[in-house]
């Protein structure tokens, strides 16, 4: 192909690493990406419950701690009421069922009392201040140390040691505990009221089952909904994959051969063809087309059919190297895309498949035509391979497709590559598809007019429009370049509106001149007999211009009638009321003319130009068309011979009353003011002016050769 604008390369690199990255995503299996997750949420719910259950602790110790500072302090309070009699004291606490152990110090630490026995770990104490507890000390006690008090000044329990530690009763007989309560023993010391005393009150805190019942309920509560939401997330992830995995599977599998599809193979292809280790490689993109496929399916059915496309790449895929891939990618084409290492081996890769493919079964012989795209490695001034970032693989397989198109007229297996002719092709015809418009609107495609003559009189009895393009880019253009093009993009049925309307305007043109005119053949695609108003369109048109309807006649090919013939008889009879007759053009190309002779309502029979080509030495073709004559004048149906180019033609024509001759011996197609001149001559003896015609190119080719001598 031409080389690629820098925008262009830009934009292709851009689509490939979009399609790469399409790949990516859905090609892999990310199941470590979920299990990540998994640890993840695990981790975090894990943490969760240790964060709860130590703040749950947390609160139930703090809990304790304001209410043992406030029996403290009801113990000081009730100290500093006292009297001398010790007595009077243990009996109010025993009324508040608040025996403790208690120590009474003075400013300087000195005992002054003591009640029981001082446990205190001295080691370990903290002054403890909090909005509820106020200012507070706190020991540790030596009987049990599992209140732990911490360099960051907070207290807390310490599970390890309760568990592996039964906590003894705080103050010994003096504190009554439940069975089954935990208890850790503290010294707690506030300020005595009114004295610059301090009195430490053995202390602890208590949990009894009501606790442990509270705190398990709410960090059940909370851990069912952690591990419920833990839940969902297991069971969103082991959907999430599978639902990954079936979307991969409808992405990329083709429903037919139940393995790669076109969408897997453009963006694998391109992420080979353009990885940097892909620029050391040979590529081709190749088209395997089987032949007949249809015809396959309606000989044995559509599930053989669909059968022998999995068998067949099957056979494709199974020689593949690592490098190279293939994908069913439409009807009865496969996508392949292998490496080669020079042109004779890409061939012999090439026909070793095309051999297994063809026998496939033994019972039958497929054909495939299969088309080539080269991608060759591309090498920079110091020899190596430069990476191919504008890749394009669906242009490629486009090329691929093109070449495999060239072998369409056969039916027997061929390979073609992809190369100049065929770019050069494939650039006319997006030239002519970018200028049809422009050309109508611009009246550039011109009407030629080949005249037809009555071979016993030699009278000019009618003419065919044919079309002609006059570009001011591209000059004079024969049909053969654009008509093709346009019966594919279906712009031919512009083409003969713009005909129609242009001969019934000449033809008014002329009957205002004075000329005798006579009818006009005007060739109609078969791909407009699909509207059903085709008719009505027709004269319309022909009305518009202000044109007799005699003087314009449809003609058809012979290949329309193979189509909808209910739909092509409806419009014919449609056509005859309306004042338009009808011809049908090549008789004899196809292979069912006297079936389209038996229903058709025919005006005008054309022999085709083969029959008056080839080797005569037996006469057949003389029997053909003599026979046609007189069949068609069975039928009611003039008869033109077309493509007639020697005098012996149009005797023998004459002599079984072929109505017209059209071709080359008479008159070639030209344009409107030299048919004008041919109508003008009127009954103009045609053997006279040909004879003039030859008398003065012999009498040039004298002067010549005389010239040539002196």
């Amino acid at each position: 192909m031409a080389e690629l604008t820098e925008k262009q390369k830009i934009k292709n690199e851009k689509k490939r690493l979009k399609n790469e990255k399409t790949l990516r995503k859905m090609k892999k299996n990310r199941w470590w990406s979920g299990f990540i997750g998994f640890i993840l949420f695990s981790s975090i719910v894990a943490v969760t419950l240790v964060v709860l259950i130590a703040w749950m602790m947390t609160f139930v110790v703090e809990s304790k701690l304001v209410e043992e500072s406030n029996n403290a302090r009801l113990i000081a309070q009730l100290y500093s009421e006292k009297t001398s009699d010790n007595k009077e004291m243990d009996k109010m606490l025993d009324a508040l069922n608040l025996q403790r152990d208690y120590i009474v110090l003075d400013k300087n630490g000195t005992q002054l009392e003591l009640k029981g026995t001082d446990t205190r770990n001295g080691n370990n104490s903290l002054n403890y201040t909090t909005a509820k507890l106020g200012n507070v000390v706190i020991y540790q006690d030596i009987q049990g140390q599992f209140l732990r008090i911490d360099e960051e000044n907070s207290v807390d329990l310490d599970f390890a040691g309760i568990i592996n530690n039964k906590p003894l009763a705080a103050g010994g007989a003096r504190y009554i505990a439940q069975e089954n309560d935990l208890i850790v023993p503290f010294w707690m010391g506030v300020e005595v009221p009114n004295s610059d005393k301090m009195i430490f009150v053995k202390s602890a805190v208590d949990m009894d089952e009501g606790d442990v019942i509270f705190m398990g309920i709410v960090i059940g509560i909370i851990a069912l909904i952690l591990v419920g939401g833990y839940v969902i997330m297991v069971i969103n992830l082991v959907r999430g994959i599978a639902n990954h995995r079936r979307i991969n599977t409808m992405l990329f599998t083709d429903p037919v051969t139940k393995n790669t599809n076109w969408t897997w193979f453009k963006a694998k292809g391109e992420q080979l063809i353009s990885s940097r280790k892909g620029a050391a490689y040979n590529y081709a993109v190749i088209d395997f087309d089987f032949v007949k496929y249809r015809n396959f399916c309606i000989a044995h059915s559509v599930e053989e059919g669909e059968r022998a496309l999995k068998d067949i790449f099957d056979v494709i895929s199974a020689g593949l190297l690592k490098n190279e891939i293939c994908a069913h990618s439409a009807n009865a084409h496969f996508a392949v895309l292998l490496t080669y290492v020079n042109e004779e081996n890409l061939d012999s890769k090439i026909r070793s498949i095309l051999s297994k493919l063809e026998k496939l079964y033994i019972e039958h012989k497929l054909a495939f035509h299969v088309g080539v795209e080269k991608k060759g490695v591309k090498l920079d001034d110091r020899g190596k391979a430069i990476r191919r970032i504008d890749a394009n693989i669906e242009q490629d397989y486009f090329n691929a497709c093109a070449a495999a198109e060239e072998l369409s007229e056969s039916d027997d297996s061929g390979i073609s590559y992809f190369d100049e002719i065929l770019i050069e092709q494939q650039k006319w015809i997006d030239t002519v598809n970018d200028n049809q418009e422009a050309a109508v609107k611009n009246e550039e495609f011109q009407v030629y007019y080949q005249p037809k003559y009555d071979p016993k009189t030699n009278k000019l009895a009618g003419a065919e429009a044919l079309i002609r393009w006059n570009s001011p880019e591209y000059g004079f253009v024969s049909p053969g370049k654009f008509i093709p093009i346009f019966e594919k993009n279906g712009f031919i049925t512009e083409i003969d509106h713009y005909m129609i309307t242009h001969v019934a305007r000449d033809q008014k043109r002329w009957l205002d001149q004075g000329f005798k005119c006579v009818p006009v053949s005007v060739n109609v695609s078969r791909a407009h007999f699909v509207e059903d108003d085709l008719a009505e369109q027709i004269r319309d048109m022909v009305d518009r211009e202000g044109a007799p309807h005699d003087l314009v006649e449809i003609e058809l090919t012979e290949s329309a009638f193979f189509d909808d013939k209910n739909a092509m008889i409806t419009t014919i009879n449609k056509l005859k009321e309306y004042g338009f007759s009808v011809s049908m053009d090549d008789f004899g190309a196809g292979y069912s003319s006297l079936n389209s002779l038996k229903d058709m309502p025919l005006d005008v029979l054309k022999l085709d130009a083969e029959f008056f080509r080839g080797d005569k030495a037996d006469g057949r073709g003389e029997i053909v068309v003599s026979e046609a004559i007189r069949l068609a004048k069975k039928l009611n149906m003039r008869t033109v011979a077309e493509g007639v180019e020697d005098r012996a033609q149009v005797e023998f024509l004459a002599q079984h009353d072929c109505d017209m001759i059209q071709g080359y011996y008479y008159a070639k197609p030209m344009p409107a003011v030299e048919y004008e001149d041919r109508m003008r001559v009127g009954v103009k003896d045609v053997e006279a002016e040909k004879a003039a015609e030859a008398a003065n190119a012999a009498s040039n080719a004298n002067a010549e050769v005389q010239a040539a001598t002196n």
